[in-house]
């Protein structure tokens, strides 16, 4: 794609980013790490617009929230004190699984979730956070849900707007609550062909108060399976509800088939890392009640 780039920019602040941007005609493209630019290959982007100087790159507390900034690596994800308190470091945990050590030094929170891909590693543990991801336009700034942003992160809808951080807000605390990743690829450090993140607090009976599950690579983007997550709530988690909800994440589920894997073998693994999930957090769980 480099050989029909016509100019690089490096701006000194979002606002001078995003008049780059809106200037491009739709031909211009933001990097930071740029490893997913890099392996799309898109050869209609003749502009790129370079934002690690563009001052998003952080991690904050603000009021009853994490704040990461667009630019922010997985590699600075991975070694945050903040992001260690964060749910047990589930964030953390998941950034060291985002390719190798040298990609994860390039690869940018923001960069994974404005790619857009399905199977982005970043994308199910943000979901079952509650995220939101904070977009800067002509007309100011917006929050978003994070699941509003990704359903049009791979059509033209933002192709005008920059997103410039990722908020978490504080989640659910106290006893009997546990939150779990788990991912399967080709090998350790390749992308997803199904991922799957959970939370969820049980009760001193063992009973789920409540429960969150989002799943990766098997649906057109990221997705939370509300029906798996309402069928467990004040039910005791055992091996038969676990074979159920195994079940029910495979019905809401639409994966396809391609190179990587089959359909039939998506929904199949989408079924077992669900279980798998459930499984830590409750066993974490039972510990602390």
């Amino acid at each position: 794609m480099f050989d029909k780039v016509e100019a690089f920019y490096r701006p000194a602040n979002v606002r001078e980013a995003l008049r780059l941007l809106q200037s491009g005609k739709g031909q211009a493209r933001v990097v930071a790490g740029g490893t997913d630019v890099v392996v799309e290959g898109d050869d209609s982007v003749r502009f790129l617009i370079d934002i690690t100087h563009a001052g998003l790159s952080y991690i904050r507390q603000r009021r009853a929230a994490w704040v990461i900034g667009a630019t922010t690596t997985m590699a600075e994800l991975e070694e945050s004190e903040l992001i260690h308190a964060l749910a047990g470091g589930l964030l953390s945990r998941v950034a060291r699984w985002c390719g190798s050590a040298l990609v994860r030094n390039l690869a940018t929170l923001g960069g994974n979730m404005a790619n857009g891909s399905p199977a982005a590693d970043m994308a199910t543990p943000l979901l079952v956070l509650d995220a939101a991801v904070v977009m800067l336009d002509a007309r100011g700034r917006r929050k978003l849900p994070l699941a509003e942003y990704l359903a049009g992160a791979r059509t033209k809808r933002y192709s005008k707007s920059l997103l410039v951080e990722v908020v978490v807000p504080e989640p659910p605390d106290g006893k009997g609550c546990r939150w779990s990743f788990q991912k399967l690829g080709r090998t350790a450090v390749d992308i997803s062909l199904v991922n799957v993140a959970a939370g969820l607090q049980l009760d001193f009976r063992g009973r789920v108060k409540w429960a969150r599950i989002a799943l990766g690579a098997v649906a057109p983007t990221p997705m939370r399976a509300a029906g798996a997550e309402q069928r467990m709530t004040g039910r005791v988690l055992d091996q038969a509800l676990l074979a159920e909800i195994g079940a029910e994440v495979a019905r809401e589920v639409s994966p396809i088939s391609d190179a990587r894997a089959s359909a039939e073998y998506r929904r199949e693994i989408c079924s077992v890392l669900t279980r798998r999930a459930l499984e830590e957090c409750s066993a974490h769980a039972e510990c602390s009640l």
